[in-house]
């Protein structure tokens, strides 16, 4: 429980400092890459489209906005944003996806972060807490190159530790148990302060899950029954906890510090119908990310007015893989402990360039630490990213002109690096340089209710330390000679205001050349290869309307998604990208302070690689269905207490992440909230 009890001697710490210390990011002082036009008028809660002036389209939500179990973790909220494709791998891992892409090619960023910057580039998110995150912004495209190398497309950015600080000092918990006999708690308190020349908040919390497994879905089957219709070896426990707090002076400079920290143990469901599947099971893993950030505030120069900010990040962990003989699990055959740390250093700064122009720099250096034990072999391994990025805004309209009311030009360019200095004994990649370059066009028009936006952009993404050097315990065999992949990607879309709703259409194009992808050679050993080309295009659709008291919604995402191989493999064909994906939603008050509030979710066929004979096999679509009925007790002074009852899957439909691995099947699951 090391990173548990790190985290709480933090907040004890942190109580006993001068509030001063701690940090979040004045209002004034938001850096001209993040500005976002939004679209006013959405009274629905769920997640509402937006679009910066790079000319990317985005999504934002707020937790509160959310039904969500007592602890969840970030997988349970990103399950909820549209167009982000979510899914468990056959290591355990919630994996993300948008526009064709895989997970290593969306970065996930919390307060600066980057989780993606790691010894396997990508992030599991089910080993973050979601209860320390307050509000999370999904770009579907790239949207700036400020953010660092190996940022293809794609970005989801959570925040933990930039708070308002109009809040009142308040103290909630939650408490949920499933029909299966699993349970969860947690507690959250927040509490603003003011100091001699500013104000601040801090914010903390800790949760607890445990799940004796989830359950079989109809018509499926375990080889070995477990005899409670459960999947074998999917039970877990986790216990997680979390601080930030944030502090802004009244003459602009700020200064944040978040921390979150989780620990779990858990086993990994074997795909079915494997004939030599993964039998893993996860005895510890634990994962701590602290970030810590300041800046001085937009101030006067001679040039204009402008502002630099500073940040460094730590995301540590261990994992312990134990490998079993067979599903029994009584057997251990080897056992894998991976150690990771990976420190980021960032300096940003803004600037005006006259009345209608800004320019935003970024340095970005991370160095990526590895290290793996299997029995006596100890192997090091290390990687080092940087980047250095430049990009210009500008007002192309200093007034209106017809229908336009506001027009903005952004162009950038980004240089990055890669350098392993340590790869487990094996030949190194040696230095890997690229390049990046993005435009974006975005204009206002119906008096400011409709957003017209286009960008195009190019960048690169190096090969993770993991991709080319990692054996995953026999399953792999290296590939040294991995190289880098490169996206041109293009969109073009519209947000506009319709009664009390919004609507965004956008279309993309993804050409993503050298992209990595796994394959299974003659001995059913895997590898990772270069192809020449993965090609996507597609279009989305979000929507939301209020009628009357009803809020109502939905988003739908239609793509076709090319893979061009290079090599003689069995599989041609990309890899879980369903060619259609989408859902409904409605929020409908029953009175009484009663809601209802049902989810329809549809998943389309999709492909996956056979686990004994590598050839494609197409999983049929789907649709999940699922609601919650709550009612909120009102026990004066403010106070409150709500309940809920909740239900995953209603239909028990069968549906896949991958070759033989279901989701799980109808689970009934009862909440209260005390606040």
């Amino acid at each position: 429980m090391k990173p548990i009890v790190t985290t709480l001697a933090m907040v004890a710490v942190l109580a006993a400092l001068d509030t001063s210390a701690v940090a979040a990011q004045a209002r004034d002082s938001i850096p001209q890459d993040t500005t976002i036009y939004r679209v006013p008028g959405i009274q629905v809660r769920a997640a509402r489209a937006v679009t910066d002036i790079g000319g990317s389209s985005a999504t934002e939500i707020r937790l509160e906005d959310l039904i969500l179990p007592a602890a969840p973790t970030t997988a349970d909220v990103l399950r909820e944003i549209p167009a982000l494709h979510v899914r468990t791998n056959s290591r355990g891992e919630a994996e993300i996806s948008v526009r064709g892409s895989e997970s290593r090619q969306v970065a996930v960023i919390v307060d600066g972060v980057p989780l993606t910057l790691g010894w396997d580039a990508r992030t599991d998110v089910s080993v973050f807490p979601a209860g320390a995150i307050t509000d999370i912004s999904f770009t579907r495209g790239l949207s700036t190159l400020l953010q660092g190398p190996n940022v293809l497309g794609g970005v989801v950015e959570m925040s933990l530790g930039r708070r308002r600080f109009d809040v009142e000092s308040s103290v909630s918990a939650q408490a949920s148990v499933d029909g299966e006999g699993g349970y969860a708690a947690s507690a959250l308190s927040e509490r603003p302060f003011t100091t001699g020349n500013g104000r601040g908040a801090v914010r903390f919390g800790v949760g607890w899950m445990d799940t004796p497994g989830f359950p079989l879905p109809g018509g499926v089957e375990e080889p070995v029954p477990s005899g409670d219709g459960l999947r074998l070896n999917t039970d877990a426990q986790n216990l997680s906890g979390f601080l930030s707090a944030a502090w802004e002076s009244e003459d602009g400079p700020w200064s944040r510090v978040s921390a979150s920290s989780f620990r779990a143990e858990r086993g990994i469901g074997a795909e079915i119908g494997a004939d030599e599947p993964r039998f893993w099971r996860y005895p510890d893993m634990s994962r701590t990310v602290v970030a810590l950030s300041g800046g001085t505030g937009f101030h006067q120069t001679p040039w204009g007015r402008g502002d630099l900010e500073a940040s460094v990040g730590v995301d540590f962990g261990t994992t312990t893989i134990d490998s079993y003989t067979s599903r029994a699990y009584d057997q251990i055959d080897e056992t894998e402990v991976g150690d990771d740390r990976t420190t980021t250093l960032r300096l940003t700064g803004d600037h005006t360039i006259g009345s209608r122009g800004d320019v935003a720099m970024a340095l970005t250096w991370s160095d990526i630490n590895h290290t793996a034990t299997v029995g006596d072999l100890v192997e090091d391994y290390q990687q080092r990213l940087s980047s250095v990025a430049l990009e210009t805004h500008w007002e192309l309209l200093g007034e209106r002109a017809g229908p336009i009311e506001s027009l903005r030009f952004t162009v950038g360019g980004a240089w990055d690096r890669a350098t392993t200095p340590k790869t487990g004994g094996r030949t190194s990649l040696g230095t890997i340089d690229d390049w990046g370059g993005r435009l974006g066009l975005s204009a206002l028009v119906r008096d400011g209710r409709t957003m017209l936006h286009a960008g195009v952009s190019r960048r690169g993404r190096f090969p993770s330390l993991r991709e080319s050097y990692s054996e995953a315990l026999n399953r792999f065999v290296p590939n040294p000679d991995l190289g880098p992949e490169h996206l041109v990607a293009f969109e073009t879309g519209v947000t506009t205001k319709m009664g009390s709703g919004e609507l965004q259409i956008v279309g993309f194009r993804h050409d993503l050349s050298g992209a990595i992808r796994r394959v299974t050679l003659e001995n059913r050993m895997r590898m990772r290869v270069n192809s020449d080309a993965l090609e996507s295009t597609g279009i989305e659709i979000l929507a939301s309307q209020r009628l009357g008291r009803v809020g109502v919604g939905g988003d739908f995402t239609v793509q076709s998604v090319n893979l061009i191989p290079s090599g003689a493999f069995a599989s041609v064909e990309p890899e879980n990208v369903p060619e259609a994906s989408g859902s409904l939603w409605a929020e409908i008050p029953l009175g009484a302070g009663v809601e209802f509030r049902p989810v329809m979710r549809y998943t389309g066929t999709q492909f996956c690689q056979d686990p004994n004979s590598g050839d494609d096999v197409e999983l049929e679509a789907g649709t999940w269905i699922e609601g919650a009925l709550s009612k909120v007790w009102e026990t004066g002074r403010g106070r409150g207490v709500e309940t809920r009852v909740s239900v995953d899957n209603l239909g028990n439909t069968a549906l896949y992440d991958s070759c033989g691995l279901p989701r799980a099947g109808r689970l009934l699951r009862f909440s209260i909230r005390v606040f």
